[in-house]
């Protein structure tokens, strides 16, 4: 078998650090030093970009720089290296797209009940070379006005209560200062009037999934305090870190939940909005009456929408989870008296990174 690996971020460069070992094939596309004789006997020297297949022999990490080094025989005939023939492909992260950074940005919709992606933006930008960085300039100019183009088309001023600029680095700082650069010289009353409504935030990457890491930087927090979505964000983000420093109270699935609820333990149940559109009514049923009996006991019920980032990781739990009032140990002791006929037990083990 085989694997086609595309770094998202840099630490992905780290597990592909761990996934590639010695004896391994890698291809990969890399640059090769060759020499050519003309037909008066001059040598020429000269780079050229080819695929190559190499045998892994060793492999080394550059974590600061995030490349990969790795050395190897070639395995695939190739017109400019023989068989047989030692080479070393650099993988680096910035390194994609033949040479050219890509610069990514997801244009991002939060409301009440659903994140919508209302664009996609991808602008292949030239890297920086020796001695000349228009060409790079340029590239980076391209991808801020589609940003901000995209920005002015979809974003209703009058309603948004904020608009966050997320990213790796510096390119939220540099974004934002040409958004307000260009406002100035157009004379954009309306990006003018509502500068204050930017919020500039440090996140991974460009990719929806970092959405969650933005959501929960406390300053993102305090702005949003007030809506459902953070609501739901904080009080997942209390469930992770109960799993983690108490975790006999800090249960999910329907088996372990359940019980909780039958001793009025539970202080905070969430669940997702999947289980109440079940195909299967009696799925339903269950999960109504759970959130009533909860209720009944003065606990508090979050319905988490599926359609949010917090949603997608409740639905990995298994659509429901819960914060108890009080530790209940013995659950989990029940569950290993009753074996494999216990039903949907869940493992309590998660990652809460």
């Amino acid at each position: 078998g085989y694997l086609v690996l595309y770094p998202e971020q840099l630490e992905d460069m780290w597990h592909v650090y761990n996934l590639i070992s010695v004896g391994d094939q890698l291809k990969a596309t890399t640059i090769r030093r060759v020499q050519t004789e003309s037909a008066t006997g001059s040598v020429e020297s000269h780079r050229v970009r080819t695929t190559l297949t190499i045998a892994v022999e060793n492999i080394d990490f550059d974590s600061q720089a995030g490349i990969l080094r790795i050395k190897g025989r070639n395995i695939v005939e190739n017109k400019y290296v023989k068989l047989n023939a030692y080479h070393t492909i650099d993988l680096e992260f910035a390194d994609l797209h033949w040479g050219r950074h890509k610069g990514l940005a997801n244009l991002c919709l939060v409301t009440q009940n659903m994140t919508i992606v209302r664009q996609r933006i991808e602008q292949a930008i030239p890297r920086k070379r020796r001695g000349s960085v228009t060409n790079h300039e340029k590239g980076l100019q391209k991808f801020y006005e589609q940003v901000m183009q995209a920005i002015i088309r979809h974003v209703n001023f009058d309603i948004v209560k904020v608009i966050i600029l997320a990213s790796p680095g510096f390119t939220k700082d540099q974004l934002f200062e040409y958004i307000y650069a260009e406002a100035v010289k157009n004379d954009d009353k309306v990006l003018l009037e509502n500068k204050s409504k930017f919020l500039l935030i440090h996140c991974s990457s460009g990719h929806k999934h970092a959405l969650q890491e933005v959501l929960q930087d406390p300053v993102v927090q305090n702005q949003l305090a007030d809506t459902k979505y953070a609501q739901e964000m904080t009080t997942l983000d209390k469930f992770f870190k109960m799993l983690n420093d108490d975790p006999d109270r800090a249960f999910y699935g329907w088996n372990h939940v359940s019980k909780a609820e039958e001793r009025g333990a539970v202080g905070t149940l969430m669940l997702s909005d999947e289980l109440f559109r079940s195909a299967d009514i009696q799925t339903r049923r269950k999960y109504i009456r759970l959130v009533e009996n909860v209720r009944s006991h003065g606990g508090k019920v979050l319905v988490f929408s599926s359609m949010h980032v917090s949603g997608e990781q409740l639905n990995q739990l298994g659509g429901v989870a819960s914060i108890l009032n009080f530790p209940l140990p013995d659950i989990e002791d029940e569950d290993e008296e009753e074996g494999d006929g216990g039903g949907d037990n869940n493992a309590q083990e998660v990652n809460a990174n």
